[in-house]
């Protein structure tokens, strides 16, 4: 697990050019952080991190895809995708982080 939010870091880091970067990479880093307490209190289990890390690995393949193919640069379209895409991400882990189990 510490070895792929640290890949996710380093991947964060290739996307750092380019309009929207820095609100792009905060939001993955903030979901990161946030992945990484639940994990480490018990909200999150292995299963259900491994869930939402995928859905970050799918967001930053989609970055990736968008960039190469424009250039290093996202278009607005493609910023409002990825910010949806984040946000969804962002509800999900607040879900699964704020369910109840065995209660």
């Amino acid at each position: 697990m510490k070895t792929f939010i640290f890949s996710t870091l380093a991947v964060s880091a290739l996307f750092a050019g380019g309009l929207g970067a820095q609100t792009i990479n905060h939001a993955r880093e903030n979901q990161q952080d946030r992945i990484a307490q639940g994990i480490k209190s018990g909200e999150l289990t292995p299963a259900e991190a491994a869930k939402v890390e995928g859905r970050e690995a799918r967001i930053n393949r989609r970055i990736h895809r968008d960039r190469v193919a424009n250039g290093g640069t996202l278009t607005k379209g493609e910023k409002r995708r990825i910010d949806h895409a984040q946000d969804q991400t962002s509800k999900e882990i607040y879900r699964l982080k704020h369910n109840k189990r065995g209660a």
